[in-house]
């Protein structure tokens, strides 16, 4: 897609006209607010709207007024309340915390962005003691809702301590009265029928990746023991059809590479013929081995939106084909879709401001050191210690949270302290990896103009209000949105990490 051509903007009413972004979107105005509410208006209403010249009565007119738009309309205590909803996350303490149980694992991906070590080197096994100090700490955290998620390597190389921290956790619960979620993210290739029943009588909720049809799993996640796509899919739809109708479950995702890129219908296709509830189009991360990789498995971010709409149009091409009750989605823009159609922010860490690292999520290292996010503990993999904020054991929580790595993250991220984020009309929906910018810009802070992450998520946006102007498609996208009765901190849980 194109980029926006510049709009200049009519001179202001500073009396009726209140606080606004906006951008050019496929031929109309984009405004935005920080309430999160939009309106896209063709060149005569932003006119109209940003001189005073629209008029009581006129829908356009109603609608900016309902939305917080019109300065001597504002409902400053139905904003303030709204406000408060959309930013909920910032009073949760660390919801999220990424345990890595070992480094071992029994594949070798090409973008592996955790650098794992081979299955002999049994060094990275987390200890029980050490599980414990580790889930002492998770409990510590204030946050009425806790999700334990397991990482590696393989976390399955080292059951024993997977089936300790399920079990002490879970007993810790009994007591703490928390909101507890454990989810498992696992190639599913040292799974057995025996573990499988084991974590499904504990509402342990199942993460898998699948990147596409087998030619291109299989490329990108090889497996010395067999056909890796083979044993996922296997597997996905065991687990699936034992979980179809629980709050807890399985889902996928895939992680993009140069070999996805042609094969957009096909890997959203594979998603389907699996029985996936949908596909979640991630792009490669600056860590581990994508960093030696990249020129084999990397792209551009033009290359990556390319694949992305063609992607997403498939999506909802099958959409169209199911019946609403049953919708097919694609997570990525489910998340952005959540914040611009509702006012329940899913709390997404990666689009959160300020950021989710420390004060949204935590990650504890196989030893109990503990960072700031999963990123910051695979930078440490790579040799650089600096998202390193205290061990599980040693010191206590609030001086991990409060430390000053924490503190100058939450600041990094906050929009309104980016130049150029705090005046872009997609400022409500996105968020700033600040680790990510360290990786890749060499500062915290980042530059938005030349960050890659940007230029996708600005890419993504630009298609997604594009898509909006179709009903057809905002019906499909208002069917992603619902969710089962009952399911709301399940699934605010699952939204954490996708």
């Amino acid at each position: 897609m194109t980029a926006p051509a510049p709009t200049a903007v009519p001179v202001l009413d500073p009396v009726k006209t209140g606080p606004f972004r906006f951008r050019r979107v496929a031929g109309k105005l984009l405004v935005t607010n920080d309430l999160g509410r939009h309106q896209l208006l063709d060149e005569k209403q932003f006119h109209d709207f940003v001189t005073g010249g629209l008029k009581e009565g006129d829908p356009v007119y109603e609608k900016l007024k309902t939305d917080g738009f019109i300065r001597d309309q504002m409902d400053f205590d139905a904003i303030a309340a709204v406000w408060a909803k959309r930013n909920k996350f910032l009073w949760q303490g660390p919801t999220l915390h990424v345990i890595v149980t070992t480094l071992r694992c029994n594949h070798r991906c090409l973008y592996c962005h955790a650098s794992a070590l081979g299955m002999a080197d049994e060094t990275t096994d987390m200890t029980e003691e050490t599980a414990r100090k580790v889930v002492d700490r998770v409990f510590e955290s204030p946050s009425s809702a806790i999700t334990i998620e397991f990482q590696g390597g393989e976390p399955l190389a080292n059951w024993p301590v997977v089936k300790f921290i399920v079990e002490y956790a879970t007993e810790k619960n009994k007591t703490a009265g928390k909101s507890l979620w454990l989810n498992l993210v696992t190639n599913l290739s040292m799974m057995d029928a025996e573990k499988m029943d084991w974590l499904l009588e504990r509402g342990v909720n199942f993460c898998t990746s699948i990147d596409g049809p087998a030619e291109v799993h299989d490329k990108n996640r090889p497996w010395s023991s067999g056909a890796s796509h083979a044993e996922a899919t296997k597997w996905f739809k065991v687990i699936d059809k034992k979980t179809r109708n629980k709050m807890f479950r399985i889902d996928a995702l895939l992680t993009v590479t140069r070999l996805s890129l042609g094969k957009p219908v096909e890997i959203v296709d594979e998603y389907e013929r699996i029985g996936a509830r949908g596909v979640f189009l991630r792009p490669l991360n600056p860590y581990g081995m994508a960093v030696a990789t990249w020129n084999k498995i990397g792209y551009t971010h033009q290359e990556f939106l390319a694949f992305y709409e063609k992607a997403l149009d498939r999506v909802l091409e099958l959409n169209r084909k199911r019946p609403a009750s049953k919708p097919f989605f694609e997570q990525t823009a489910r998340l952005y879709l959540a914040k611009i159609m509702t006012d329940d922010d899913p709390n997404y860490l990666d689009l959160r401001s300020p950021c989710g690292a420390g004060i949204g999520q935590m990650a504890y290292n196989f030893d109990g050191s503990v960072f700031t996010c999963d990123e910051g503990r695979m930078l440490n993999r790579m040799g650089d210690d600096t998202f390193l904020i205290g061990k599980a054991g040693e010191g206590t929580y609030a001086e991990s949270a409060g430390h000053p790595v924490v503190r100058a993250l939450a600041v990094a991220s906050n929009l309104d302290n980016q130049i150029e984020c705090s005046k872009c009309a997609y400022k409500p929906y996105c968020g700033i990896c600040p680790v990510q910018c360290y990786k890749e810009q060499g500062d915290i802070t980042g530059r938005m103009p030349t960050n890659s992450r940007c230029k996708i998520s600005m890419g993504v946006l630009d298609l997604l209000f594009d898509r909006l102007q179709d009903k057809k498609n905002e019906k499909i996208f208002r069917s992603w949105l619902k969710v089962r009765k009952g399911d709301n901190e399940k699934a605010a849980a699952l939204y954490q990490r996708g």
